[in-house]
């Protein structure tokens, strides 16, 4: 870590990319009837190409997204296209690419769709987003499964039921699944298992070719956390889902990636409040990992290259953002020799760290470093300050 932040600077994403395969293969073990990578936990072309070789879909929820795909290679009907708010452009654009499956999440996207397909586009292979109510234990902002959610079409009450009929009878539409989420960083695959089993019965009569779970397996993030496996999930899954005859699919992001990076930062202050705490101040911070802003996310800090000395010095890590709040780590403990200059980690940065970045107080988004058999390659170079003036219409 240290040898690849004094080539590439900090801070700095180092991912494994042996460790980003080797996710992606038991993904499509676990789902062998198709999986999908949630590109929005982390996407970049490297990202892109290696989840297809892989065998997998990927997941976009943007034009942007499905740029960024096609761009890199992935072919066109290897991408299912989500999102609540789908615009008309985003739509026309997935029409023409030839996106392989949308995930119609309201009656408004439906009308845009016939709307497009009446002006000559042809008619997409869709699937209906349900919301099958149930509440998974999780951030409340994460989760998306239960009724009060912006995402999905309500089964309670005939909604969903009348929108998957719309679907079949639409000459602009190919109705060939049903697609739920309960919502993100679930540690309990008991809420997958309600969720599927409500999915599989409102499907039971429906005679779809294809039932999807979504993503949203937890990860563990600091110590005394533990997670299910990809395998273990795909196995609940299976479980709930025996005896439905349709294809079950699911579409993981943070379980792929999480824990296949780490972010090196580099020690610019140390402050002592005697009595209160001490501040170790990096040269990061929530443009680089806004979840323990948003989430009161945990992370656990190490010493690259001492890794395994031990760690009394509590602490609370922040970046350099002109916020109170701008926090990496909020109990963190390091080893008592740290000292200006040194080079600080945390790992599990591999899902929405880089894809919810930002250039808050105008900081340069990191690099991202692919390394694999022990020998790195850049695949997102860090910003320089001309990038930053790129959309500028400054005058002169």
């Amino acid at each position: 870590m240290s040898e690849l932040a004094d080539e590439w600077g900090t801070p700095l994403f180092v991912y494994d990319e042996g460790h980003l395969r080797s996710r992606c293969r038991e993904a499509v073990t676990a789902f062998p009837d198709g999986v999908a990578y949630a590109t929005k936990a982390f996407l970049c072309g490297a990202m892109a190409r290696l989840a297809h070789e892989e065998g997998m879909y990927l997941d976009v929820a943007t034009g942007g997204e499905i740029h960024v795909a096609l761009a890199s290679g992935v072919p066109a009907d290897r991408l299912i296209f989500h999102g609540n708010n789908k615009s008309l452009n985003e739509l026309g654009y997935a029409l023409k690419a030839g996106v392989g499956r949308i995930v119609v999440d309201s009656a408004v996207e439906m009308d845009r769709i016939e709307d497009l397909v009446s002006a000559g586009a042809d008619a997409p292979r869709v699937m209906v987003r349900v919301n099958p109510g149930i509440e998974a234990h999780t951030h409340a902002f994460l989760r998306t499964g239960a009724a009060d959610s912006k995402f999905g079409i309500t089964i309670e009450g005939g909604e969903a039921a009348a929108a998957v009929e719309r679907a079949r009878r639409s000459a602009a539409m190919e109705l060939i699944g049903v697609h739920a989420h309960v919502g993100s960083q679930v540690f309990d695959v008991s809420s997958f298992e309600k969720a599927m089993e409500v999915v599989a019965g409102f499907a039971a009569t429906l005679a779809v070719e294809e039932l999807c779970i979504g993503g949203g397996l937890g990860v563990a993030y600091v110590e005394g956390e533990d997670a299910p496996t990809i395998t273990e999930w795909g196995k609940a899954i299976a479980d709930a889902a025996a005896g439905v005859g349709a294809r079950i699919m699911a579409e993981p992001g943070r379980a792929i990636v999480a824990q296949a990076a780490i972010t090196v930062y580099t020690v610019g202050t140390i402050k002592e409040i005697p009595g209160v705490r001490t501040y170790v101040s990096v040269d990061g911070g929530m443009s680089d990992n806004p979840r323990p802003v948003l989430y009161g996310s945990g992370y656990e800090v190490f010493a690259p290259g001492a890794t395994t000395a031990d760690r009394t010095r509590p602490i609370r890590l922040v970046g350099k953002h002109c916020e109170s709040g701008d926090v990496l780590a909020w109990n963190a403990h390091v080893p008592e020799h740290l000292a200006v200059g040194d080079y600080l980690a945390t790992p599990v940065t591999g899902a929405y760290g880089h894809s919810m970045g930002s250039n808050y107080n105008m900081v340069r988004r990191p690099a991202v470093v692919f390394v694999r058999n022990g020998e790195a390659r850049l695949v997102v170079r860090r910003e320089t300050h001309e990038d930053l003036l790129i959309r500028d219409m400054i005058a002169g």
